[in-house]
């Protein structure tokens, strides 16, 4: 199999992130890229250009974080990071990151382009709102500290919070939520999340 992505990516980490949980790191060739330049191996890939971007080893290709993660956690013996026993509880956490991630992602792809005066706008206002509403709403389910197993949920709201602490650290959100931050810590000293900090 291949996966393309890259580095600063949370989408990709996630995908990266599950890979190594499920044992099947070994088994992939990571295709490092740059998206934004309309990389041609990539573009064969995911014609829409975004990674992750996974190379099936029966040639399928496939698109969207958590349409891999599914994938792989399909292809694997492992602890499932879906199981069926707390699907919804699940699939409910993978929601809240994956609306985190997206969130903290287009504020991120917007300044860049269009500079902080885009934050004032409608939209980025809207944004704002939603990211704290998110933070009340994780910080009011993760009560208890982080067990020694993970799932997609956890994975997935783990890395959006890391994604904030790395490309907007003025979002404090640790100093405003600990009991959030205490949570954070024990899924991030898993060695899948060691292996995969942002740089």
């Amino acid at each position: 199999m291949e996966l393309y992505l890259n580095a600063t990516s949370p989408y990709a980490r996630l995908a990266r992130i599950v890979l190594i949980e499920k044992g099947l790191d070994e088994a992939v060739t990571l295709k490092w890229c740059d998206p934004w330049v309309d990389d041609t191996a990539l573009l064969k890939t995911n014609p829409a250009g975004r990674i992750p971007a996974l190379i099936t080893e029966d040639g399928t290709t496939l698109s969207e974080s958590m349409l891999i993660a599914v994938y792989l956690d399909g292809i694997s013996p492992n602890k499932p990071m879906i199981p069926s026993t707390c699907l919804g509880d699940v699939l409910h956490l993978a929601g809240l990151g994956q609306n985190l991630m997206d969130a903290a992602f287009t504020i991120v792809i917007s300044r860049k382009h269009y500079g902080h005066e885009v934050e004032e706008s409608e939209l980025g206002l809207r944004r704002q709102r939603a990211i704290q509403r998110i933070f009340k709403q994780l910080d009011s389910e993760l009560k208890k500290p982080f067990a020694s197993s993970v799932n997609l949920g956890e994975i997935a709201v783990a890395v959006a919070l890391d994604y904030l602490a790395f490309r907007l650290p003025e979002v404090s959100w640790k100093e405003e939520y600990p009991q959030l931050q205490s949570w954070h810590s024990g899924v991030i000293a898993r060695a899948s999340f060691e292996q995969t900090a942002f740089v």
